[in-house]
């Protein structure tokens, strides 16, 4: 049973939580995002659009492909342990394609075997998620899951430290390329006067039609060297 103190101050603390994860759980890798709901963009707050989503750490560059993966395809065990808030367990992921059809083979191809999620909460409140992936397919035990719930505990103190001052939508606090995926999304419902989820999703499908990584087509947008023309729109 591990037993630890990694309550250290802002990405720091969430850097070792993630090494921590590789260390005593057997899996290869370890990521931690943050995630808001960028709503539905009728003004009326509602948590029905897709979350915006932010890196904090990555122990691997597969870690982050996963991750980034996830907002280019709008599917994935972070996903779905942000919308559910509880932990999602994929022991084998070749044997569950239909779950997740845009997610899987590109995670199967970055190198995933097996996906673990755990969401990052406080209370009732959501922060985030800490997504663990193994190269090869297996179930944490009993002992590994214990550990887990600890080290997911201390992921969300260490982001729950940062956020401190910051509403949870602002995202601002992260040195992350995907902050430029939300300024490019604004961008984009001003050029094609559409909703904001609309617009993220028009910018998911130029990244899966050109088989670029969102975070790059965000960059182009940001850059102004990529335009949305009212004839993009759907």
């Amino acid at each position: 049973m591990l037993v630890a103190d990694l309550s250290e101050s802002s990405a720091s603390a969430v850097a070792l939580v993630c090494a921590r994860c590789v260390k005593e759980l057997s899996v290869t890798g370890a990521g931690a995002t943050v995630l808001s709901h960028l709503g539905n963009g009728n003004g009326n707050g509602s948590d029905a659009g897709h979350p915006a989503r932010g890196l904090v750490h990555a122990t691997n560059p597969t870690s982050a492909g996963l991750e980034d993966l996830q907002l280019t395809v709008g599917e994935g065990p972070c996903l779905d342990t942000f919308a559910s808030g509880g932990p999602v367990l994929v022991a084998d992921l070749a044997a569950e394609g239909a779950r997740w059809p845009a997610f899987t083979p590109g995670a199967l191809a970055l190198g995933a075997a097996a996906v673990f999620s755990f969401p990052l909460q406080i209370g009732v409140v959501r922060l985030g998620s800490l997504d663990l992936y193994r190269d090869t397919p297996g179930p944490l035990s009993h002992d590994e899951m214990s550990d887990a719930l600890i080290l997911t505990d201390l992921a969300t103190q260490g982001i729950a430290n940062e956020l401190s001052g910051h509403n949870t939508a602002d995202l601002s606090w992260l040195v992350d390329p995907h902050i430029e995926v939300h300024q490019a999304t604004g961008m984009v419902q001003i050029q094609l006067g559409v909703s904001t989820e609309a617009a993220l999703m028009r910018l998911r499908g130029y990244a899966f039609t050109h088989d670029l990584p969102l975070a790059e087509v965000a960059r182009q947008v940001v850059r102004r060297t990529l335009r949305f023309t009212q004839e993009d729109r759907p």
